[in-house]
């Protein structure tokens, strides 16, 4: 394959002079099904996109697997309603709480949103950024922004901060906007979808 150049998010393939219009290949990283109805709504018809599945602050087993079957009926029911032949796709990370206790040990007592937040974000979002790199994505984002209680800029800075780091490029995107969480919330109920009631690690449920 010769040059691509990107346009308007739609690449363009120079295959023997003859050009072939295909989407960027984007891996989102996803929290939960709930919160990526939305974000996969709006990127879908713009990017080929792949669902991340790396949660290790849900620590409780079963809460996991629970979350981990809505977010592949979303994408079941994406792949059912759409006529494109780039279905959404799947991958898992591995499930290492573990290493998210080791990760925020001793911010154990920080407020939801605190400092014990910002080093969950980062080591999922760092670990999108790798898998996004060693897989040729070009580019990676997370739906960690469409919900009203995480921190937008925060996001940001730690996802662009890992564009950088891993040389793959990050979509910038809040989409809390143009009512994303309310748009998520009724792509929920339309789907018949488990949506959870706290963010995934023990200590949201003490907040909570």
């Amino acid at each position: 394959m010769g040059r691509a150049s990107v346009e308007n998010n739609l690449t363009y393939a120079d295959l023997g002079g003859e050009k072939e219009l295909a989407h960027p290949k984007l891996l989102l990283h996803s929290c939960c099904g709930p919160c990526s109805t939305a974000v996969i709504e709006r990127l879908m018809n713009e990017y080929e996109v792949t669902v991340f599945f790396y949660n290790p602050n849900i620590t409780d087993r079963d809460e996991y697997v629970k979350r981990r079957h809505a977010q592949l009926s979303v994408i079941d029911r994406f792949n059912e309603m759409t006529e494109c032949t780039n279905k959404i796709g799947f991958m898992e990370g591995r499930y290492e709480p573990d290493a998210f206790y080791e990760k925020v040990k001793g911010f154990e007592n920080e407020p939801e949103g605190g400092k014990r937040c910002g080093l969950c974000f980062s080591m999922r979002l760092e670990e999108t950024a790798l898998t996004a790199r060693m897989n040729g994505f070009d580019t990676f984002t997370t739906t960690l922004t469409v919900s009203p209680h995480k921190d937008y800029e925060t996001i940001s800075r730690i996802g662009n901060m890992l564009a950088v780091k891993y040389g793959v490029g990050y979509l910038d995107g809040n989409f809390k906007k143009k009512d994303g969480f309310k748009r998520s919330i009724e792509l929920s109920k339309q789907f018949g979808i488990y949506r959870q009631n706290y963010c995934g690690c023990e200590f949201s449920v003490w907040d909570k």
